[in-house]
């Protein structure tokens, strides 16, 4: 027979990650450890090794010592609109008719940025990217934002992925810990030649972190950018104060 017409069969890794997402999908407020390995019927010590790979691949979130459905659900399948989006969109057009630049809205994927929207320039040369796409945490603007709230030790490990030399590693977390006490990360360059960003940090209770950043050719963007930097962080400002409807 040929092996494309045989009848699907359950794989039961697929079957119990599966049963954790609809588990957690379905329930009002954090999952709990011992209720996941309860619903699989499964120890302890495999439950919490799915748990973990679906919290490092961002379709989990911790939450008040549980588990709730995390940033990847929407943004990477594309199953709701994300309201922190929407609420931001005028924000962005804001931000995008003061410069003329790309404006961006990211969130964090496990150790990757994700797209949520974007406003482009008006102008020929300009930035533009797909929207819903994995790509590094590091070392895009935004990502830059997620690592410097991360805790030290979270950091570091997704750090390892991307930074290799130690004296690196020392610069970049100097980096970090000045976007923290900043609001304002930077990407010069890094990430794509002779692009530069500014970003900052959106922070809205109970809901997941994201992200603005104005992006655009460097010989545009770097004599403006302490301008562009204020302006980042006061919209971040902004769009944490607006409740979506």
């Amino acid at each position: 027979m040929d092996r494309s017409q045989a009848a699907a069969r359950e794989h039961r890794t697929v079957s119990r990650v599966v049963g954790i997402l609809e588990l957690v999908a379905a329930a009002s407020e954090p999952v709990r450890l011992p209720a996941v390995a309860e619903a699989l019927a499964a120890p302890k010590t495999s439950a919490h090794g799915l748990v973990k790979g679906l919290v490092a691949t961002g379709y989990l979130r911790e939450s008040e010592g549980g588990y709730v459905l995390g940033p990847a659900v929407s943004t990477l399948l594309g199953a709701v609109d994300s309201p922190v989006g929407e609420a931001a969109r005028p924000l962005l057009e804001k931000l995008r008719a003061a410069f003329d630049e790309t404006v961006i809205l990211s969130t964090r994927v496990g150790s990757s940025v994700v797209y949520l929207d974007m406003v482009e320039s008006t102008q020929f040369i300009r930035y533009a990217a797909p929207l819903r796409q994995r790509r590094p945490i590091f070392p895009t603007s935004t990502g830059k934002c997620f690592l410097a709230a991360m805790p030290a030790a979270h950091r570091d490990a997704v750090l390892a992925e991307f930074v290799h030399d130690p004296e690196q590693l020392t610069r970049v977390r100097a980096e970090l810990d000045l976007a923290r006490v900043e609001g304002v990360a930077y990407n010069r360059g890094e990430t794509v030649p002779d692009v530069s960003a500014a970003a900052s940090l959106v922070l809205v209770p109970g809901r997941s972190p994201v992200a603005v950043a104005v992006v655009g050719p460097t010989t545009r963007v770097e004599p403006r950018l302490p301008d562009i930097a204020a302006a980042v962080k006061e919209a971040a400002a902004e769009i944490a104060r607006v409740r979506p409807a």
